[in-house]
């Protein structure tokens, strides 16, 4: 009896122990995302400082600066114009049926010219760039993550930061307002195209667009991307230099790269909106 008794308090407590092992199972998985959240601000909160604390020391990787700013800048205009001109042609496509019915077409240049200066713009431009330059970012760093060559870099004296990630923070910020000021005038000629087709006149869409577009639609369009430019290069090099796994894990950085800048865009977008108009 003793023995019997013994026998079955030993399978309560495995039983107890395999059922708290368990649940503490389903809370470890359960908590994995926000665990995962709070890495990812602290690495890149880490990140910023690094680049901030080292934005003008020496050396300055003068070359890859300039390369970066041609990649990000120069080399993004024509994916930028395309858009942007054929998200104005469409906005004007739709309001300015719209507002002939009730006899206000002669507004239609302002609707297109606040839209595309306060949004259409600048965010398009943040999403192309992320998609065009921080998945590229992202896989370049991985690449360099994965074989070590992030390492050799230290054991030759050279800051990862200075030669990576201070490059590519540079470009996006100083490239991303120019390429929404291009955005801006591509996604207004789009519309006065349209409209004009549409029988609004190009003279009352015009004065339209002067009357109600002002300076600060433009200065706060600019002012958006620079935020997305620090998003878009942050996010690219953290997801970059912390890859891992080989090829897979530079497929899965330059998704992840992709994804959580364009998420990150469209929320930063609703805050600055909401502050800045």
């Amino acid at each position: 009896m003793n023995s019997c008794r013994v026998a079955s308090s030993a399978k309560n407590i495995v039983g107890l122990n395999r059922t708290r092992s368990c649940y503490l199972a389903i809370i470890i998985q359960a908590l994995q995302p926000i665990v995962a959240t709070i890495e990812f601000i602290g690495e890149c909160a880490i990140i910023v400082q690094r680049t901030l604390m080292r934005l003008f020391s020496r050396p300055l990787e003068s070359g890859e600066w300039i390369g970066q700013m041609s990649f990000v800048g120069v080399n993004s205009i024509p994916i930028v114009v395309m858009t942007t001109l054929f998200s104005g042609a469409v906005l004007a496509l739709y309001a300015s049926d719209v507002l002939q019915l009730y006899g206000a077409g002669s507004l239609t240049g302002s609707l297109v010219g606040l839209a595309v200066t306060r949004e259409i713009a600048p965010v398009l431009a943040g999403i192309m760039v992320a998609a065009r330059c921080g998945s590229s970012m992202a896989a370049q760093i991985g690449q360099m993550a994965v074989t070590e060559q992030v390492d050799a870099l230290t054991s030759l004296n050279v800051n990862p930061i200075n030669y990576l990630v201070i490059p590519r923070f540079v470009a996006c910020v100083l490239g991303l307002p120019i390429l929404c000021l291009v955005g801006c005038y591509a996604g207004i000629l789009g519309g006065l195209w349209v409209s004009s087709f549409s029988g609004v006149p190009q003279e009352s869409f015009m004065n339209s667009l002067r009357q109600f577009v002002q300076p600060w639609d433009f200065i706060g369009g600019m002012i958006k991307t620079l935020v997305f430019g620090v998003i878009v290069s942050v996010v690219a090099c953290q997801q970059g230099l912390r890859c891992r796994d080989g090829a897979v894990g530079v497929g899965r950085a330059t998704t992840n790269s992709v994804v959580i800048a364009m998420v990150l865009i469209y929320f930063a977008n609703f805050l600055l909106a909401a502050a800045l108009y």
